[in-house]
């Protein structure tokens, strides 16, 4: 087991391979491994559609039936990581960036694609911001790397595929920089762009991100570039998360997963 981003917690073995889950189930495991505990964590396979309160309904109601449905679902797991906390049902309609309106006192994450909904919830006392984010775990569309990623990063993608073949990394890729994004909104209520986040990825489930501008200097995370997060997969999709627990630019710096053979073959640090 290797030392995580999150305060020395123990990362899971990567679980691109060992995870497999039949679709219909709640509660599965991946992002739950992936984030710290004092994150509540709910994941479903399929839907299972949750009745939307009106402010809800009236948002998505020109929407096609598949997105009505992955958005009562996707509802449904954040109420369900809500209830660790006590907090009672609350309406979450997407503000103009997107992004859920969550409790006072709340912070969190949504995601949705093929077949998987999850929601991540934290207090805010404990996590400043979390991003987490799903795609299929297939390779992206002719042509949208290149707009999403630079050529170092693209460079690096090919580097890894011939290190572990089989892993969609262009999508991981994606996901990675998708769940940086929800985490810099909330905090700082403006856009960031692909080009902004330059991504490493890590073999054994982590990634690294540099950012083109700080978080905000009104955070306690004021100055921030560098963040890190985790990925995993099921098998059908690959997920990925970024934390920022509010003692950890005030405590003791991030702690980096060591640098393993695998990695110094990538050239990474």
């Amino acid at each position: 087991m290797a030392m995580g981003p999150w305060h020395g917690e123990r990362l899971a073995a990567p679980s691109h391979i060992s995870d497999q889950f039949a679709g219909g189930t709640h509660n599965v495991t991946v992002l739950r491994r992936l984030l710290p505990d004092t994150v509540s964590v709910d994941e479903v396979h399929g839907d299972d559609a949750d009745v939307l309160y009106p402010q809800e309904a009236a948002h998505i109601a020109r929407a096609v039936p598949k997105r009505q449905r992955e958005f009562a679902t996707v509802r449904k797991c954040a109420r369900r990581a809500l209830q660790r906390f006590d907090i009672e049902r609350h309406p979450m309609v997407p503000g103009t960036a997107g992004a859920p309106a969550w409790p006072s006192g709340i912070v969190g994450s949504m995601t949705h694609c093929d077949e998987y909904r999850a929601a991540a919830v934290a207090r805010a006392g404990d996590i400043e911001a979390v991003g987490i984010d799903a795609e299929p775990a297939q390779e992206l569309p002719p042509g949208v790397l290149r707009t999403v990623a630079s050529a170092a990063e693209i460079d690096s993608l090919t580097r890894l595929r011939h290190v572990i073949p089989g892993v969609a990394w262009d999508r991981l890729l994606f996901s990675a920089k998708e769940s940086i994004y929800k985490v810099w909104y909330p905090l700082s209520h403006d856009w960031l762009g692909f080009e902004e986040a330059d991504v490493e990825l890590f073999p054994a489930g982590s990634f690294r991100a540099e950012l083109a501008r700080p978080l905000p200097s009104t955070l306690t995370s004021a100055g921030v570039r560098e963040l890190w997060g985790r990925w995993g997969s099921d098998g059908c999709h690959v997920m990925t998360c970024v934390v920022l627990p509010t003692h950890l630019f005030t405590r003791r710096p991030l702690l980096k997963i060591p640098e393993t053979p695998l990695h110094r073959s990538l050239g990474t640090q």
